[in-house]
């Protein structure tokens, strides 16, 4: 048999480890170093500065994207999962709970086509 067609012998001792091996490495208790989730609905991050010298329409677009995108994780992480139950009013209440200007109805709509391209 030439060489080249045996295994690796790497490949041999990751085969015989068995599936309650491979199953109780993944379901370890998380380490201290790891943050732990929050239940919290949205923690906002830490902004950083635009690059200058592009035209204000990229401005406009780009910090609209951004909103939508805190909109649409605090909506997911409060329990609204299908665009249908967001609502304009619904989006608008939850700006406001989190501490987001109020979106236009564009922006309301750029929520929920992330909602709904994100499953």
């Amino acid at each position: 048999m030439p060489a080249a067609a045996l295994p690796s012998k790497s490949a041999v001792t990751r085969s015989r480890t068995s599936p309650t091996q491979r199953s109780a490495r993944s379901s370890r208790a998380p380490r201290p170093d790891r943050p732990a989730l929050c239940d919290v609905p949205y923690v906002p991050l830490e902004k950083r500065p635009l690059p200058p010298g592009r035209p204000r329409d990229w401005y406009v677009t780009h910090n609209r994207r951004l909103k939508a995108m805190r909109l649409a994780i605090a909506l997911l992480d409060s329990g609204v999962l299908v665009p249908n139950q967001a609502s304009n009013v619904r989006i608008r209440t939850m700006a406001e709970t989190v501490g987001i200007h109020p979106p236009s109805d564009t922006t309301c709509h750029m929520v929920r086509a992330l909602m709904r391209y994100s499953r």
